[in-house]
This record gives structure tokens, sequence and C-alpha cells, in this order.
């Protein structure tokens, strides 16, 4: 298992105020949990369906698609997870893009004011495809975890009111299920498309993005 930062959670937390001689009351925070790669498929997938050409990932209106589909949810931090990727040696030039791509994208999702957490790693590998052919194929490997962990670390520490969860990976179940017993409230955010029905079962309360609401934020002015 990688190593694990627990300090991830803890460098962002606000301060403990004050609550008469009988000692302090922490903040307890709504945290959005993004699987970057994990809703980014999920995009390109709606804009697939339509017909629609997937635009260059840092030219996204993020804060706009999520400032509607969540606009009844006061947020307190909205955070991105993607694994960072590694340089492979037989497509150099490939993993260079996808670098620079990733540069881009942090910048822009910074600038749209999310966290951005680098966990776990990105590799290109090369594999048989199903006609034997060798194929590049690039696997991230960790954010699942990395997820799970600050989730349940920021629960035992009583710094979690509400945990958004952006993603529809089922290795995400068991982490929610310890969320739910330590009476956590969970929202399951996913797409209208293919929701994970295991995610919606273990949630307290499902929000689902509609297709049109994707398609919205394609070329819509970042505000």
């Amino acid at each position: 298992m990688t190593k694990i930062d627990f300090d991830i959670l803890y460098r962002y937390k606000r301060p403990i105020q004050p609550q008469g001689p009988m000692g302090f009351q922490v903040f307890m925070e709504t945290i959005l949990f993004i699987d970057g790669e994990n809703f980014i498929k999920k995009i390109k997938a709606v804009l697939e369906q339509s017909g629609q050409e997937a635009p260059q990932l840092h030219l996204y209106n993020f804060k706009g698609l999520l400032n509607k589909v969540l606009k009844d949810v006061k947020i307190d931090r909205r955070i991105f997870y993607f694994a960072r990727i590694k340089e492979h040696l037989e497509t150099k030039e490939k993993s260079k893009q996808l670098i620079e791509a990733q540069r881009l994208l942090k910048t822009a999702l910074e600038n749209q004011e999310f966290e951005f957490i680098l966990a776990g790693r990105v590799r290109g590998q090369m594999e048989k495809n199903y006609k034997g052919k060798e194929t590049l194929v690039f696997k991230e490997k960790g954010v699942d975890v990395k997820i799970a962990v600050d989730m349940v670390i920021a629960a035992c520490g009583g710094k979690l009111k509400t945990a958004i969860i952006g993603s529809s990976d089922s290795d995400l179940q068991p982490a929610i299920a310890e969320l739910r017993n330590r009476k956590i409230n969970r929202i399951y955010l996913g797409f209208e498309m293919m929701p994970n029905k295991g995610l919606v079962y273990t949630a307290n309360s499902t929000i689902l993005i509609r297709n049109s609401e994707v398609l919205e934020f394609v070329s819509k002015a970042l505000v």
C-alpha cells in the first residue's frame, strides 16, 4: 500500500472557535471529494453520446457545472484528486503531453477555486488487446484509496459533517459505509447516464448531473 499523507486534511483545518469556559468546538465541514479521472470520463461519455467533441479539459467550466447542480448545498471545500503521471520509457512524448495537459488543468481548477491533490500514479504500459496486438494503455492507481482515507480521517477527527462523493467508483463503498456508521451525511454526486447503484444505496441522498447540464458548460465562459 502506498504511504498515506495524514496531514492532507489537517493542514487546511479551520481555527477552533471557543464556546464558553467548558472548552472548544471544532468546525465541521461539508467537503466535496471528486475523483478527477472518473468524473472527467463521465463528462467525456456524455459529450461522445451527444456527438460533441470533448474540449480541452482546462477550458471546461467545472465551477459553473458544480455551482448549478449543488446550488442548494453550502460547501466548505471542493477537492479534485488526480494521479501523478510518470514518464513511460517507450512513450516519453505522449507522457510529456499528458503531464502538460495535467499542469494546465491544475491551474484552471485552482483558478476556479478547487483544491488539486495528486495521489497515486498514472503509468503507461504495453498490453495485448483482444486481437493480440500490443497497445499502450495508461492506468491510474491509488486515487480511490487516497479519497477513502481522507474521508475517514476527517470523519474520525470530528471535522466532517457532510461528504459529497463525486465518483462512481464502487471501491469507495467501504469508506462510505464507515461514514454511515459514524452518522456522517453522505451525498452521492453521479451522472444520469449510468449512475452507480451501489453508491446510491450507500449514500443518504443522490444528486445526478443531467446530460443537458454537462453540455451547458462546455462553451460557457468561466465565471
